[in-house]
């Protein structure tokens, strides 16, 4: 028997920092978006345990496995298709994979909102995204309403039929952020400003320019990354671009897929808006 699940990545563009004792209801407010793109999870049958990761460690798995009470020798391959550490939202795609698929192979009878709940839980103890495992139940363009895990906090999703490109610099240690006490002051601050704007504008160009206001006035963006969204900005084809909440990484959107081919940068990944929910 194998049983295998996809979790889409998801960018944050501009984001709060919600804090409350009880791990379920502790996360954050903002915006965001899905790839195509994001974490592959199977669970398979084996004579033994084993775990296959293609990139990064197994904190994740071994943290989630601490909610399962499997016993039976079984195999988990995981497919993360993007880099980690770059703000896509990779450990939250894998907790949340991993709980779906093991939840269906041994028949466990969790809700998907349960096994959200996990995956969020293990995403706060061990200081990763706040918000992405809630998102990463919708589709395309998500706006988190209230904080928390799935079947806690609230989304609404927008599909919309877009590319986006992307570019990763370097690794940012998300939990060095949001910990900090002056980052979390600031965050707050500007995200709470850009959420209000937003949610009186639902629409794509509303997203991308409170993005990068976001990012400007929390001083967030990298000097890498400020010069790319300069120079995308300078194109009327290409609808904004910003820094991914929190990685050292670029985004941009466009109409066309060949908006980008045409720029012939190194290393710049073209994905599509996930909108399969």
């Amino acid at each position: 028997m194998s049983v295998s699940v996809f979790t889409p990545a998801h960018i944050t563009g501009f984001f709060t920092i919600e804090n409350n004792k009880n791990p379920l209801k502790k996360g954050s407010c903002g915006a965001g978006f899905l790839l195509e793109r994001g974490v592959k999870t199977t669970v398979k049958d084996s004579d033994e345990f084993k775990v296959n990761i293609n990139q990064g460690s197994r904190i994740v798995i071994n943290e989630v496995l601490k909610h399962f009470e499997a016993e039976s020798p079984f195999e988990i391959i995981q497919d993360i298709q993007l880099p980690i550490g770059a703000g896509f939202g990779t450990s939250a795609a894998s907790a949340l994979s991993l709980s779906l698929a093991l939840n269906e192979y041994f028949d466990f009878d969790y809700s998907y909102d349960e096994c959200g709940q996990i995956a969020h839980m293990v995403e706060v103890s061990l200081g990763g995204g706040l918000g992405d495992v809630i998102a990463q139940t919708g589709s395309g363009i998500v706006l988190r309403t209230s904080p928390g895990a799935p079947g806690v906090g609230e989304i609404q999703s927008f599909d919309e039929d877009l590319f986006v490109a992307t570019k990763f610099f370097g690794e940012i240690d998300t939990a060095s952020v949001i910990q900090d006490p002056h980052h979390k002051k600031v965050i707050s601050k500007f995200g709470r400003e850009c959420l209000e704007v937003f949610k009186n504008d639902l629409s794509v160009t509303s997203f991308l320019d409170l993005s990068v206001k976001f990012s400007r006035d929390t001083k967030l963006m990298t000097d890498d990354v400020q010069s790319l969204v300069d120079y995308f900005n300078l194109s009327d084809d290409i609808l904004g671009s910003s820094m991914a909440m929190l990685g050292n990484t670029l985004f941009a959107f466009s109409d066309s897929k060949s908006t980008f081919e045409k720029l012939n940068i190194e290393d710049l990944n073209i994905d599509k808006l996930y909108t399969k929910g």
